[in-house]
This record gives structure tokens, C-alpha cells and sequence, in this order.
């Protein structure tokens, strides 16, 4: 039996159209390489980041290992570098600890708003060269 949800419209958190996340590897909740979600993404797929090897330590420290490939999942592995849809919670989670990677604003999805306030995702905006 299908389920119902609601996909979110593709809007970022400065209120203009989304923008892709990445693709190298290809990311978001729907693997579009958007970080659009839906209300069955509990998570919140939702914040467009530049990954370091720092966070990808930190984060696997804490129970979410995204260096190691799960090739079942065809999940090559974050390396240094990759911009991945993180989960809200989890970046608001290592920005309590100290190791929040920097963020692409327009490639961030307004739902994130819902978990992290605008003006903490300014701190950590990065621009796209």
C-alpha cells in the first residue's frame, strides 16, 4: 500500500528557489541531489554542507559514520570536501559541539529553519565559487 505525504515546495532559507546540493556523491532525503524533504522525512535532510574531515570524525564519534561506504545502499562514503544534506539536528548537534561544517544557504531547504534559527546558518554560510 502507498503512502500519503507532503513534499515540501523546493524553496531555500533565503526564500528563492532551492538549488542543487551535490551529486558527487548524489545526496538528499530523495537522492536528487537537493536537499528537498516531506513529511516523512524525520530527520529534516534539509542543510546543504561542505564536509571536513573533522566533522566527519566527530560525527562518527557519535554514531553516524558517513566516511565508511555501505555499498548495499550504493553509499560510496564522505571524504573530505563533499557537499552532503545533512540532517538539521545533527548539524545543530556538532555546532554544540564545536564542529559544525560550513553551509551553502541557497542549496539549504526553508524547512530547516524549523530546527536552526537564519541567523546561526549566516555564521556558517559559505559562498559557492
Amino acid at each position: 500500500m502507498k503512502k500519503n505525504f507532503q513534499i515540501f515546495a523546493s524553496i531555500n532559507v533565503l526564500g528563492t528557489a532551492l538549488k542543487p546540493c551535490g551529486n558527487s556523491p548524489v545526496t538528499g532525503y530523495f537522492r536528487d541531489s537537493f536537499c528537498n524533504t516531506c513529511s516523512q522525512d524525520i530527520g529534516s535532510h534539509t542543510v546543504c554542507v561542505e564536509v571536513s574531515s573533522e566533522f566527519l570524525e566527530y560525527s562518527r564519534s557519535a554514531g553516524n559514520d558517513l566516511s565508511t561506504p555501505v555499498l548495499q545502499n550504493d553509499f560510496p562514503g564522505l571524504k573530505n570536501g563533499d557537499r552532503w544534506c545533512l540532517c538539521a539536528g545533527r548539524w545543530l548537534e556538532a555546532f554544540h559541539q564545536g564542529q559544525a561544517p560550513g553551509i551553502f544557504l541557497e542549496n539549504t531547504h526553508l524547512e530547516a529553519l524549523k530546527i536552526i534559527p537564519l541567523e546561526l546558518l549566516n555564521d556558517y554560510a559559505i559562498s559557492i565559487n
